[in-house]
């Protein structure tokens, strides 16, 4: 509609505009606004991981808690069942922080992006304490959830051994040696570190998932993982999966040797040993294949990958 003279005329009523609020006058930024966007990031990490160990924290708990008859009348589950619903947890943890956070839910990645792609190291510190920290509220609603069952697994309220403690934590088979064990997260983080850094390629001549569907590469890349090589060790392959639960384990009454467990099998396997395979993975991605420009590689070999297409072909 319009006036006479032709300008246009409102068609909203007046009454209104108490609940539209001024247009002209643009909001402050107050300082409880600042700090909520500077805590969206990690508060999304602290989500993603949350999720993750809800989910596989929770199929742990399913699958073994149900094999006792007085918890079940049959098992509810077995090994595939493990390997799905970590592969689910982890796909929907992405899901979650994705687009709000990097969706890096796992203190591995992040340090290999610190390193090889110059994501800031300011920020390094509150991740790795947010997704611990999920990981350790994840397990505690699954704590939550099925403590009863545990009370009668274990065979008597309140009691807690390692015999339940492998639902919270990763621990390596009887057989298998320390040695192999570490090899064997390295390996596994490695494998998952190369899948998320290909896929994510932009360029690369094949096509990166579509918008939104990079958390269906991430189930299939842990369900193959741990159907193919996590048989061993449990894959724990993210030191706030492993991390977070094993605190919550020890807060609530599992023995010391949730810690003490093959001299500290927690910090080499659990940490340590998927820290490195994650470095691995992105540095020899980035040296021989990335060409990026958040790169730290391709600062050092100074071509872009557009001039080197060139030339090749």
């Amino acid at each position: 509609m319009s006036n006479s003279d032709g300008s246009r005329l409102s068609t909203t009523h007046t009454s209104t505009a108490p609940l539209r609020g001024n247009n002209s006058t643009r909001p402050r930024y107050s300082t409880l606004a600042r700090y909520r966007e500077y805590l969206r990031e990690p508060f999304a990490e602290f989500l993603g991981v949350a999720v993750l160990v809800l989910f596989g924290a929770g199929v742990n708990c399913q699958v073994l808690l149900s094999s006792s008859t007085g918890v079940s009348s049959s098992p509810k589950g077995d090994y595939l069942a493990v390997s799905f619903g970590w592969a689910v947890g982890l796909s929907l943890g992405v899901w979650v922080s994705s687009g709000i956070s990097p969706a890096h839910i796992n203190p591995a990645v992040t340090l290999a992006m610190a390193t090889w792609r110059k994501f800031p190291w300011k920020k390094v510190p509150v991740f790795i304490f947010a997704q611990v920290f999920g990981g350790f509220i994840g397990a505690a609603l699954v704590y939550a959830n099925y403590f009863h069952a545990i009370d009668v697994f274990e065979g008597a309220p309140g009691v807690r051994s390692m015999k339940t403690a492998g639902v919270f934590g990763a621990y390596a088979i009887d057989y298998l040696t320390n040695v192999s064990a570490f090899f064997s997260e390295v390996l596994g983080t490695a494998i998952l570190l190369l899948v998320i850094v290909a896929t994510t390629d932009s360029g690369k001549r094949n096509a990166a998932p579509a918008p939104g569907y990079f958390p269906i590469v991430i189930f299939l890349v842990i369900l193959g993982i741990s159907s193919s090589l996590g048989m061993q060790t449990g894959f724990a392959l993210n030191p706030a999966r492993d991390f977070g639960p094993r605190l919550l384990s020890s807060a609530v009454g599992y023995p010391g040797a949730v810690w003490s467990f093959r001299h500290q099998y927690w910090l080499w396997t659990g940490v340590i040993a998927p820290v490195i395979g994650a470095q691995l993975a992105v540095g020899l991605y980035d040296m021989f294949v990335y060409t990026g420009e958040d790169s730290l590689v391709a600062g050092w070999w100074g071509v872009p990958g557009k001039q080197v297409d060139e030339e090749v072909v």
